[in-house]
C-alpha cells in the first residue's frame, strides 16, 4: 500500500502563489507516476499536472505557465508550485501516484483564492 499526504493549501489573495506537496510513504518505488488533480464544487476531478520518472512534465492549459509541477525522488515527494493564483484555481487538490497500474489518492488540501 502506498500513503499521500498534502501539504500546503490554504486561502492566498488573487495573484498570489502557494506551494503544495505530497509525501509518499509505504511501498513506494522510483517508477511511478505523480500528479495533481483538483476538484471545484460542483465539478468534476480534473488533472492539473503530472511527472513521469525520467521528469517528463504535463500540465492542464489552464495553469501551463503559471503552475511547476517537481518531485524528489530521495523523498519520494512531489511539489506543486502555483503562482499567479485565480479565483477559478479555489479547488481541493488532490495528489495522485500511479505505480504498476495501481492508483493512490491523498486526502486532499483545498486551495482558496479570494480577495
Amino acid at each position: 500500500q502506498v500513503q499521500l499526504v498534502e501539504s500546503g493549501g490554504g486561502l492566498v489573495q488573487p495573484g498570489g502563489s502557494l506551494r503544495l506537496s505530497c509525501a509518499a510513504s509505504g511501498r513506494i518505488f522510483s517508477i511511478n507516476v505523480m500528479g495533481w488533480y483538483r476538484q471545484a464544487p460542483g465539478k468534476e476531478r480534473e488533472l492539473v499536472a503530472l511527472i513521469t520518472p525520467l521528469r517528463r512534465t504535463n500540465y492542464a492549459d489552464s495553469v501551463k505557465d503559471r503552475f511547476t509541477i517537481s518531485r524528489d525522488t530521495a523523498k519520494n515527494t512531489v511539489y506543486l508550485q502555483m503562482n499567479s493564483l485565480k479565483p477559478e484555481d479555489t479547488a481541493v487538490y488532490y495528489c495522485n501516484v500511479v505505480q504498476y497500474g495501481q492508483n493512490f489518492w491523498g486526502q486532499g488540501t483545498q486551495v482558496t483564492v479570494s480577495s
